[in-house]
């Protein structure tokens, strides 16, 4: 059994949410949490939400112990990207993206 958490439309750019994804892949739940907590990146606290309701998701839909549940797959998707102008030097203009992500994580037991 599986158990998925979504999170869509989050404002932080995909590269900057791979390299939190990429500490947490494989890893045990309480081990990835703490990982989580300890990671000075703007990402980690979205993801570490996203994990608590993966495993909230395990043990209410699925009745999974959440002691033994395991990250399976953890992905990040680009989601739309906003583009701004900002005003530069004798009245031209250049383009700011802001990109958002769509994060999913998959806990299973082990």
């Amino acid at each position: 059994m599986q158990a998925t958490a979504n999170a869509r439309f989050i404002r932080i750019a995909p590269r900057k949410v791979q390299l939190v994804i990429d500490l947490i892949r494989g890893k045990q739940v309480g081990e990835a949490i703490s990982i989580l907590r300890h990671t000075p990146r703007a990402a980690s606290p979205v993801v570490e939400k996203i994990l608590s309701a993966a495993i909230a998701n395990a043990e209410h839909n699925h009745s999974l112990d959440p002691e033994k549940l395991v990250i399976t797959q953890a992905f990040v998707n680009q989601g739309p990207t906003m583009k701004r102008f900002r005003e530069r030097a004798m009245g031209r203009a250049s383009r700011i993206n802001k990109r958002t992500s769509h994060i999913t994580l998959v806990v299973a037991e082990k």
